[in-house]
Parts: structure tokens; sequence; C-alpha cells
């Protein structure tokens, strides 16, 4: 009988978190262990399909003998490593950080957040209506996603999707610096005169809903998007034969967007456009 190697095994490191034991693989990251041993620490640059880029800092965790508060999202789990979670210093970090985002940044559409703000008792409007926003209008234009940075927390994830991590397209990047710094296309063009293949694999990993399907944004601004009445369905794509798996988000028996599972070893997540997009032949009853 021949075994086949199913790769390296990886050792066991021992951690305390919260003056409980924690055992992970190696390589494992703070945010990982703290998962695994069912803490819930919030964040929002964080995605299972990218690196780390911990640009949000709200998962920030205290570790002994560290002068700063890390990032528990990109920091790697060491053996003997004793984290706190849910000290004052690291709650007072998340509150603040949650109070300047939402107090400049439109969070309406950003799962858990409302949720956050409330457990950290966040006050976002005690920095007043002057606090720096962009105020600018939806971009649409193309008939299958919008922009709206007004959502936009300037994670960079869009970036990494689009760049050398997945698409390797490079049609998104960041453009101006400081607080002129935004996302744009290059020289800020029309999405249609980009190199934009509309793969909408940035759409996937938009944490605050500053990326969405036109169909969605279309139905929210109706006030018809009711999640709660939606079913997911996963199957394959039918287009060619690389066997991308698609979940086919329906409501009122009509596909309202397409997304794919992140642990498919095919997509991880990523779609191309006839995949994401090329689904209206479904529901074409005419």
């Amino acid at each position: 009988m021949t075994v086949t190697p199913l790769g390296i095994p990886r050792r066991v490191l021992e951690l305390t978190i919260d003056g409980e034991e924690a055992r992970v693989p190696e390589g494992s990251t703070i945010l990982d262990a703290c998962r695994a041993a069912g803490k819930d620490i919030p964040t929002l640059c964080e995605g299972d399909t990218l690196r780390p880029k911990n640009a949000c800092r709200v998962c920030v965790v205290e570790v002994e003998g560290a002068r700063t508060l890390v990032p528990a999202c990109s920091r790697k789990a060491e053996p003997g490593m004793e984290v706190r979670t849910d000290t004052e210093r690291a709650r007072h970090s998340r509150k603040i950080v949650l109070e300047l985002l939402a107090s400049s940044v439109d969070l309406s559409t950003t799962p858990r957040v409302a949720e956050w703000l409330k457990e950290y008792e966040a006050k976002p409007d005690r920095f007043g209506p002057d606090a720096a926003r962009l105020n600018e209008e939806p971009k649409i234009d193309n008939d299958l996603y919008v922009r709206d940075y007004d959502k936009c927390i300037l994670c960079y994830k869009c970036v990494d999707a689009c760049g050398d991590q997945w698409q390797n397209t490079f049609a998104i990047s960041v453009a101006g610096r400081g607080f002129d710094a935004r996302i744009a296309v290059e020289h800020d063009a029309p999405l249609t005169d980009s190199a934009c293949v509309y793969c909408g694999n940035c759409i996937e990993v938009c944490p605050t809903g500053a990326l969405s399907f036109k169909s969605e944004f279309d139905m929210r601004a109706a006030g018809t998007w009711d999640e709660s009445r939606q079913t997911e369905t996963t199957t394959v794509c039918a287009y060619c034969g690389v066997g991308c798996n698609l979940t086919l988000h329906v409501q009122d028996n009509e596909i309202v967007k397409v997304t794919s599972p992140h642990d498919n070893p095919v997509t991880h997540g990523n779609l191309c456009i006839k995949g994401r997009f090329g689904y209206q032949h479904v529901q074409n009853r005419g």
C-alpha cells in the first residue's frame, strides 16, 4: 500500500491566554490562538485569504514583556507567551480606534460594528460634526459594482486582492498621502478606463461595503435588501472546466449576488467576471 504524505506535521506551541493554557500549531497567529480558545477579538482589516496587513488596529492585545499593544492578526504565537485580551488598556485602545473610524467613515454596512460600539461604549459623536469625512457620492460608472469611498477604512485589502496576492491586475492602488490618502485606480480615472477586469475579488474582501454589487447597492437604496430572507446555495460554475465553486445568494427567487467559499481549494474565494457576475441568464424568463 502506498502512503501519500499530507505535509510536514507542525509542532504544537503552548501559551497562556487570559490565564488559561492554550495550544496551537506552530505558525499560528495570536488571533488564531484566541479564536481557538473561544475568545471574540474584534477585527476589520484581517481576512482569511490575504496576508495580515495590521492596518485597523482593532484586534490589539497585551503580551507580557511587550512595551506596546500588539496586533493579534499578524503577531505570531510563541511558546510560553502570555496574552491578555480583555485588559483595560486593550479595551480602551479598541474603543478609541472604533470611535475614530466611526466618526470619519460610514460603517452602517460593516458587519458587527454596531455590536462592538455598544460593547466598548464607544461614542464617535464626541468628535463633533467637523470630523474629517470624504462626503463623496458613490462612484457608479459600470453595471457590475459600486465604489462608495465614504465607507472605506483604508484597510488595503482590495489593493492586495487586485495585486500580487491574487489577481495580479494591479488596477487598484493608494493615491495621496495623510488625510488625502484614498483608494483609486490609475490616474483616478473611471473604472471603465482602468486595467480592472471586473473579477470582483476586491468586493469579496472588502469589510465595510465600500465595494458592493450594484444589485445590492440598488436594493439597499430601494430598501428591499434583506439578508434574513436570503438563502445560500453552493454549486459549481458551468462556464469552464476549472471547477470554481459559486455560492448563490437568493432573495425572492432571484439571485442577488454571487460569492465563493474561502475554504475552497480551487478558488479560495476568488472568481472571474463570468463566475461572479454572469448569472443573469439563469433568471431570464422572457
